[in-house]
């Protein structure tokens, strides 16, 4: 136990969770706890979404595909960029379309109250477990750090994450977020750079081994449906999973919803795919560099891969620069989780309580239910990431989760939005055999993760589509 290294990340949790607790005046109203009172500057929600799209999945487990594999992940982020052009135009000129508090407001504009509630509920099943699996990936770096048993590790971080969150709401998840993200990314550089210090040669060694062992590849032209890490998955796949993650989960669109127009909310959308290329480019280097690491010491690395680069740093680094790369992965897990938290909450009160209720009571009334829930949310994913421990990987994990969804989600959104014909009984149709269909896909064929939202996403509006022939639209759009 190095006690420099462990005040620092104790340092950082009690000041950010008391950062996060000074935001509790401004909660007034239900704009103020669940879109920050619109007040919130591009930039600042910018880096909320790189902060809530990152995580310690990223974090921990980028390092270790390339480790284990080469620079394939980046096909996928290609298709990021693809996909926030697709929201940039398609998704966020309805969400700007009156006072939307949830995603799945605009589902019951388009059909009803029952696809309202359909969406809404597997937003929260797949936030659910898939933030679970989120949780589990925090124990590992907090078993690192202080050689505590999961549960413990898991009581932790949830308590000092679900504090803040439950004072300030997302005020304080948007600004945790940006300095996290610093914290985070200044400490993914740090580190990196004391690698490349611990390898004989530093660059160019890694260069010349990497180079050897084909780890610098990036584009893979060979198409297979087994495989996840070709560019016709990693563009197609990965445009049709972020236009799902972030045009129809409540945890971005939220984010989305918090600018001040749509304009501001564009900006920040887009300009959080630079900072996402960054991140993702610079863990996989990362783990390249571990691996010339490892290799030219002569040292085992971990044998669960996911330990592989916070091993790394406790066991590596020097005091202080140690516990500061600790807190920055800490920092990554914090603001996810706060973010899960608050928009967990918000899909729960605003789709399900208020409109059960038909909004008789007080704006405080509900203010305090919000706050609940949050706690009630931080219970549940406490259980789901104890839940969830042997899980092989911990990225492909939580991705392979949400590809179940997503392809339901995403495709009864753009059959509201591109199709006038179907009605709510189609669309419901066309969800419920999609969820079938995935199912099987995930857990009964070989088909890579990647391709998954697509085909959940062709099904449902295919379904849809066919079923809008005999179940007409009732409702006028918006």
């Amino acid at each position: 136990m190095r006690w420099v290294d462990l005040a620092v990340v104790l340092l950082y949790l009690i000041g950010i969770t008391w950062f996060g607790a000074r935001f509790k005046e401004g909660q007034k109203t239900l704009k103020d706890y669940f879109l920050g009172g619109r007040n919130a500057p591009w930039w600042a929600i910018g880096f909320s979404i790189v902060s809530a799209e990152t995580s310690t999945l990223t974090v921990i487990g980028t390092p270790a595909l390339a480790f284990n594999g080469n620079l394939g992940f980046l096909q996928v982020v290609f298709g990021y960029l693809l996909a926030r052009l697709v929201i940039s135009t398609l998704f966020l000129p309805q969400y700007f379309k009156g006072e939307l508090f949830t995603a799945y407001e605009l589902m019951q504009r388009r059909f009803g109250q029952r696809i309202r509630k359909l969406t809404a509920g597997c937003f929260l099943v797949l936030r659910a477990l898939a933030e679970g699996v989120r949780v589990f990936a925090i124990s590992i770096v907090i078993q690192i750090i202080l050689g505590t048993g999961e549960v413990a590790s898991i009581v932790l971080i949830v308590a000092l994450t679900l504090f803040y969150t439950f004072e300030g709401g997302m005020t304080a998840v948007i600004w945790t977020d940006v300095v996290q993200m610093f914290l985070y990314v200044a400490g993914a550089v740090l580190s990196f750079f004391v690698i490349l210090d611990q390898v004989p040669g530093g660059w160019n060694e890694v260069v010349r081994v990497g180079t050897e062992f084909n780890k610098f590849q990036v584009i893979n032209l060979h198409f297979a449906w087994d495989s996840a890490y070709n560019v016709w998955a990693g563009v197609i796949g990965g445009c049709f999973l972020t236009t799902a993650s972030h045009g129809t989960e409540q945890l971005m669109v939220q984010r989305l919803l918090a600018a001040k127009d749509l304009g501001e909310s564009r900006k920040a959308l887009m300009a959080s795919w630079l900072v996402i290329a960054f991140q993702f480019t610079l863990f996989l280097l990362i783990g390249v560099a571990l691996f010339v690491y490892y290799r030219s010491a002569g040292i085992a690395p971990p044998v669960v891969a996911d330990q592989i680069y916070p091993a790394f740093i406790w066991k590596h680094l020097p005091p202080v620069v140690a516990g500061l790369v600790m807190a920055a992965i800490l920092a990554a897990a914090m603001s996810n989780l706060s973010a899960a938290l608050n928009s967990l909450a918000s899909t729960t009160i605003m789709d399900f309580v208020k409109p059960m209720t038909g909004s008789r009571h007080s704006e405080d009334h509900y203010l305090r239910l919000a706050r609940w829930a949050t706690v009630a949310w931080g219970l549940g994913l406490f259980v789901i990431g104890w839940a969830s421990t042997g899980v092989k990987s911990v990225l492909e994990a939580a991705l392979g989760i949400a590809s179940i969804v997503y392809g339901s989600l995403l495709g009864v959104f753009l059959l509201g939005l591109l199709t006038k014909r179907a009605g709510e009984v189609a669309a419901m149709a066309g969800m419920s055999t999609a969820l079938l269909v995935m199912i099987y896909v995930r857990f009964g064929t070989p088909i890579a993760w990647t391709w998954h939202v697509l085909i959940g996403t062709s099904v449902t509006f295919i379904v849809g589509w066919l079923f809008g022939f005999v179940f007409r639209q009732e409702k006028t759009d918006a």
